[in-house]
C-alpha cells in the first residue's frame, strides 16, 4: 500500500493505538503527511514494521506517547529492512518501550535516532549515511509522570555502519547493563551485515512494488 498526503491536525499515515497487539506493516510507502507517517502508542506492543519505504517528512516515527503515559513501557517493536529516505528526524522517536532496529537510514536533517524517557533502543547491523547533519543518535531526557526526576533513554550500537561522517556519539557502557538483548524475545534471527550491496537491495526492493497481473490466457 501507498500512503501519501494525509492533512490535517493529528493525521498520520497510520496510527496503532490503544492497547494493539500482534500487528505486521510490511512492504509499505509513506511520504508527505501533516503529523507522522507511523505513531505506536498508548500500550501497542509486538509490532513490526518492514521493508517499508518513507521519504518527503519530518517527524516520521513515534513510538511511546508522552512522558506521562508510562504504561507504554510494554511496547516491543521490530523495525527492519526498512529505507528511510532523506525524512528529518524519528527514525523512530521511543518513549519507554523497546524497539530493534536494523534498517537504512540516509540524509536526516536533525537526527536519525532519538532515545527519550526510559526507551531502550538495540541498533543492530544498521547503516547510517549522513547529508548535512552528522548527529545519528540523540538521547533527550523528559520526567515520567511517576518519576522523581528526568532521564533520557539507552542506545546500543552493535554492527552498524556509519557512513559520509555519520557520527553515534554514544558513550560507551553507559546503562548497557540494563538495556534489553533481542534474543530475550526471538528464538533465533538473521542479520546480514551492513554493505553496499545490502543498500542497493533496499533501495530498490523497500516499500510497495507494482506487481503486473498474471496473463490469463483463458479469456
Amino acid at each position: 500500500m501507498e500512503f501519501e498526503g494525509g492533512r490535517g491536525h493529528d493525521v498520520d499515515g497510520i496510527q496503532i493505538k490503544p492497547n494493539s497487539k500482534h500487528i505486521w506493516i510490511d512492504r509499505c510507502s509513506f511520504k508527505d503527511y501533516d503529523d507522522g507517517l507511523i505513531d505506536i502508542t498508548r500500550e501497542s506492543t509486538d509490532i513490526t514494521v518492514s521493508r517499508c519505504y518513507f521519504a518527503q517528512h519530518d517527524k516520521t516515527m513515534l513510538i511511546g506517547a508522552d512522558p506521562s503515559h508510562v504504561g507504554d513501557s510494554c511496547i516491543r517493536v521490530t523495525i527492519h529492512h526498512c529505507f528511510f529516505d532523506g525524512t528529518r528526524q524519528r527514525h523512530p522517536r521511543l518513549r519507554f518501550g523497546k524497539v530493534h532496529l536494523y534498517n537504512y537510514t540516509r540524509n536526516w536533517d536533525i537526527y536519525a535516532v532519538c532515545a527519550s524517557v526510559e526507551a531502550q533502543i538495540y541498533s543492530q547491523c544498521n547503516i547510517y549515511e549522513a547529508g548535512k547533519k552528522k548527529k545519528t543518535f540523540i538521547l533527550y531526557t523528559e520526567k515520567a509522570a511517576d518519576r522523581e526526576e528526568a532521564s533520557s533513554g539507552l542506545i546500543r550500537s552493535e554492527g552498524d555502519l556509519f557512513l559520509d561522517g555519520a557520527q553515534p556519539c554514544l558513550l560507551t557502557g553507559i546503562g548497557e547493563a540494563n538495556l534489553f538483548h533481542p534474543s530475550e524475545y526471538y528464538q533465533t534471527w538473521t542479520m546480514e551485515a551492513p554493505s553496499d550491496s545490502l543498500k542497493h537491495v533496499l533501495q530498490i526492493c523497500a516499500g510497495w512494488q507494482p506487481i503486473p497481473r498474471p496473463v490469463d490466457h483463458h479469456s
